[in-house]
């Protein structure tokens, strides 16, 4: 019998979800348009729900994983949303004061057909914004990045943690760039 997902460690995760990295797919637009209208019906009125990561560029090689930032009023508690999204399928994968990771799936015997990482949030803390519209506005510089994750993507495709790590430098360079950019629109 194989184990459970919350039972496994780290490097157990990281050998059964390795990195992939493919083409950009068409699907993956549809796969988020519908994850959003489900969303919408479970989140309370108020809750911002965007397509962010590179599945949202797109001209670039991605992972096959949707990911989704939903941000929520200031005035809640992002535990509250915690029982909600579980039973949405979304797996909290990790949670502070500012921020709750979601997964959803992920099987004991690897990734299903579709796969979204979703990202809680309080509204405004949002930088992958700026990041996903300097890229889709800049192919030049989304054309940079595809190049550096696919050199990362070998030498980490069982490390999640040092491949983002990796190109923490180039994302926080652009962020930045666009927010200056965008400062005033």
């Amino acid at each position: 019998m194989s184990k459970k997902l919350s039972e496994m460690s780290l490097e157990e995760l990281w050998q059964l979800f390795p990195i992939f990295l493919t083409e950009h797919q068409i699907d993956w637009k549809e796969w988020y348009l519908k994850e959003e209208i489900f969303l919408k019906k479970e989140m309370p009125p108020g809750a911002r729900i965007s397509h962010i990561g590179s599945t949202a560029i797109g001209s670039i090689w991605a992972k096959p994983i949707i990911d989704i930032l939903v941000e929520v009023p200031k005035e809640s508690k992002l535990s509250d949303y915690k029982d909600l999204l579980g039973n949405c399928g979304y797996i909290c994968m990790h949670e502070n004061a500012k921020k709750i990771s979601f997964n959803k799936g992920y099987t004991e015997k690897g990734f299903a057909e579709k796969v979204y990482h979703l990202h809680l949030r309080y509204i405004g803390d949002n930088n992958e914004l700026y990041f996903r519209d300097y890229l889709i506005e800049h192919p030049d510089v989304a054309s940079e990045y595809e190049k550096l994750k696919l050199k990362l993507w070998k030498e980490y495709e069982y490390d999640r943690d040092a491949y983002t790590n990796a190109k923490a430098e180039f994302v926080q360079k652009y962020t930045e760039k666009a927010k200056f950019l965008y400062r005033n629109i």
